[in-house]
C-alpha cells in the first residue's frame, strides 16, 4: 500500500511512524522552507539536511515523484518538496493523509485517491474526504469520523502539565529569529530564550524547549516559534508526542477501516 501524507511536521510524522511500522510504504510532501517547531521529531527535516530519523523510522528527501517512489519502495519514508501535491495526480497513491493542520481545506478532496483521510477541523467527512480524525485534546482525542467534522479550533494550546497559551514561544515583530539554545535545552521563568529585531523572547515558565525554530529563521509577528514542556523531561524532545501516537492510531484505523486492511 502507498499512502502520500500532505505534510512532515510533528503531527503528521508520530501518523507517519505508526504507518509505517505497519508497513505502509510512505511519501510525504511538505514546502521548501518548513516552520515545524518540534524538528527533533519532524521528517521535514530531512528536506534541508537530506534525511531524518524519528524512533529509528528513516526518511530521505526525494528529487522528484520518481525518485520519491523508488524511495518509498525501498523501505524508507520519502520526503518531496510538493506544496500543491502535484505528485498524487502522477503516482496515484492508494490513500492520501491530509496533515498539514490548516484549519481549512487547501485543495484536499474525496476523489484524490481510493482513501481521502484528514486530521482536525476544516474538513467534513463524506464530502470533502472519507474520514476525519479528532486532533482535539481530551476524551475523542484520536476519534475517526466518518461522517462530520472534527471539534472546531479554539485558538488555544493543549494543556500540558497545567499550562496552555503560556507554553508557547512566539515572535514579538516581524524580523529574523535569533537564539543560542537548542531543543533540549532547559529554561527558567523569565529567561530570554531569543530575540527578534533586538525585541527579546521571554519564557512563561520554567521547563524544556521541546520546540524552537532555528537561529536565522524569518517571522512573523505573533508566530508560533518555540513551545516550553513544563514536565522537563528532555527524552520526551526525540520521541513521537502522546498526542501524535494518538492520532496515528486513528489514522491507522480509518486506512484500515476503509481499505480492506493492509495486504
Amino acid at each position: 500500500m502507498l499512502a502520500i501524507i500532505k505534510g512532515a511536521g510533528d503531527l503528521a510524522s508520530g501518523v507517519a511512524v505508526r504507518l509505517h511500522r505497519a508497513g505502509v510504504q510512505l511519501i510525504m510532501t511538505d514546502i521548501d522552507k518548513p516552520t515545524a517547531i518540534r524538528r527533533t521529531v519532524s521528517f521535514c527535516r530531512a528536506v534541508w539536511e537530506g534525511h531524518a530519523s524519528v524512533e529509528d523510522v528513516h526518511a530521505q528527501k526525494a528529487a522528484d515523484a520518481a525518485d520519491a517512489l523508488r524511495i518509498a519502495h525501498s523501505g524508507t519514508i520519502a520526503v518531496l518538496v510538493d506544496p500543491s501535491g502535484a505528485c498524487i495526480d502522477t503516482l496515484q497513491p492508494d490513500a492520501v493523509i491530509d496533515a498539514r493542520l490548516m484549519k481549512q481545506n487547501f485543495g484536499t478532496h474525496m476523489t484524490d485517491a481510493p482513501v481521502v483521510i484528514a486530521l482536525g477541523p476544516g474538513y467534513w467527512a463524506g464530502r470533502d474526504c472519507h474520514a476525519v480524525v479528532e486532533t482535539m485534546r481530551g476524551h475523542d482525542l484520536g476519534r475517526v469520523i466518518t461522517q462530520g467534522s472534527a471539534q472546531p479550533d479554539t485558538g488555544r494550546p493543549g494543556n500540558i502539565g497545567g499550562y496552555t497559551a503560556e507554553r508557547i514561544l512566539r515572535a514579538p515583530c516581524d524580523g529574523v529569529w535569533q537564539t543560542t539554545l537548542g531543543i533540549g535545552s532547559m529554561v527558567k521563568q523569565g529567561e530570554v530564550v531569543a530575540s527578534v529585531a533586538g525585541m527579546p523572547v521571554y519564557s512563561q515558565l520554567n521547563g524544556v524547549l521541546r520546540g524552537l525554530l532555528p537561529n536565522g529563521t524569518p517571522v512573523r509577528q505573533g508566530m508560533k516559534s518555540g513551545d516550553v514542556d513544563p514536565r522537563g523531561v528532555q527524552d520526551y524532545c526525540l520521541t513521537v508526542s502522546d498526542k501524535a501516537r494518538a492520532i496515528g492510531g486513528g489514522v491507522l484505523e480509518a486506512l484500515l477501516m476503509l481499505s480492506g486492511g493492509i495486504p
